[in-house]
């Protein structure tokens, strides 16, 4: 609340009228009807004995505070949003900047008006935008300096994007040098969207195929996960359903055969059934080695691969082999069908 709202509304909680106001200070009766109305202010050698008078401090009678609340901040939001929808844009904004005037320091509110009104001139396609644009920028900048860090980070990766679309691509380079890999903002993708501004597409794939391909590891290891709950819920159906789901991924994303085998190889073990799990061995183990052609792929043009160890997948195949021969399970080695799988795997070699 305003100095004027806070007077009337401490000098009606205390039960006293204009006019014992008046008397108590030494002033007119006018003078508290015009501090009431906003149209004048009192003495500030008056503001101690008004604060006493009222039963509040300083702080309060002149609406001291360092910073707003996310709630306020979130409200204030709604205020401005409903205001331009109402009056426009122009009093809308002057509004916004007239309470970032009043706190300065709140990071929290300047980030979310500059994001605000950004939008609102993406949404509008106001006309007048260049009017705009530049004061905006300057408050993502500021915010781009609070000592929050995922008001920083937001900030940074708006204002990256920002000076990438006006060719400000120096300075763009310099904000994401700053960033970390592990920072809330996408630092890859910012790159990788600085790089495609500049011409540099060999650079800009790379980096996005690079993305890709971790995302994949990262939804393998999430299904995986779910798999596993699935099993101990015994929801066996879903279990069932997130392999397969592993599986196509698998395929979609063009990765390594054998990766389209694990996650069924897993859920056969943990369900015990054998039968299926070494059945599903034969493409496994024969998957271990062919060569994973990463660059033939669409998908994965322009990463670099290390040459890898060509016996490593015949390694393989022999120690699995081996641990299935010497399967303890006598009841398993005298079933015919299993006994014609490991045959089979046999010949392979």
């Amino acid at each position: 609340m305003k100095i004027n709202e806070i007077i009337r509304q401490k000098r009606i909680e205390k039960g006293l009228t204009q006019e014992q106001v008046a008397n108590y200070l030494g002033v007119s009766v006018p003078a508290i009807s015009k501090w009431e109305n906003a149209t004048n202010y009192p003495d500030i050698m008056l503001l101690p004995a008004i604060a006493r008078l009222l039963g509040t401090d300083l702080n309060t009678l002149l609406s001291f505070k360092d910073n707003l609340t996310k709630n306020e901040v979130a409200l204030f939001m709604n205020e401005v949003a409903e205001t331009i929808e109402k009056d426009g844009f122009e009093v809308g904004y002057q509004l916004a900047m007239d309470k970032i005037k009043e706190y300065p320091n709140c990071d929290l509110l300047i980030s979310n008006i500059a994001m605000l009104l950004d939008g609102v001139l993406i949404l509008t396609g106001e006309k007048t935008i260049d009017k705009y644009q530049e004061e905006i920028e300057q408050l993502h900048r500021r915010a781009a300096n609070s000592s929050d860090i995922n008001i920083r980070e937001q900030s940074q990766g708006i204002l990256i994007s920002k000076l990438i679309e006006n060719g400000k691509f120096d300075e763009a380079q310099d904000i994401i040098n700053t960033l970390t890999d592990k920072s809330w903002t996408d630092k890859k993708r910012l790159q990788a969207e600085l790089n495609i501004a500049k011409g540099e597409f060999y650079e800009a794939a790379q980096i996005t195929e690079e993305k890709l391909l971790s995302a994949t590891s990262e939804i393998h290891s999430c299904l995986m996960c779910l798999m596993e709950i699935a099993l101990k819920e015994n929801r066996l159906s879903d279990a069932e359903y997130i392999a397969s789901v592993d599986k196509n991924a698998s395929q979609i994303f063009d990765l390594w055969e054998y990766n389209s085998y694990v996650a069924h190889s897993q859920l056969y073990d943990a369900t015990k059934e054998r039968i299926k799990a070494i059945k599903i061995l034969i493409p496994m183990l024969k998957s271990l080695t062919k060569k994973w052609e990463i660059n033939k792929s669409p998908l994965y043009r322009h990463i670099k691969t290390k040459e890898v160890d060509k016996t490593f997948g015949r390694k393989l195949q022999k120690s699995i082999i081996q641990s299935l021969n010497n399967d303890e399970k006598e009841s398993l080695k005298k079933n015919i069908e299993f006994k014609q799988i490991i045959q089979q795997l046999n010949d392979d070699l």
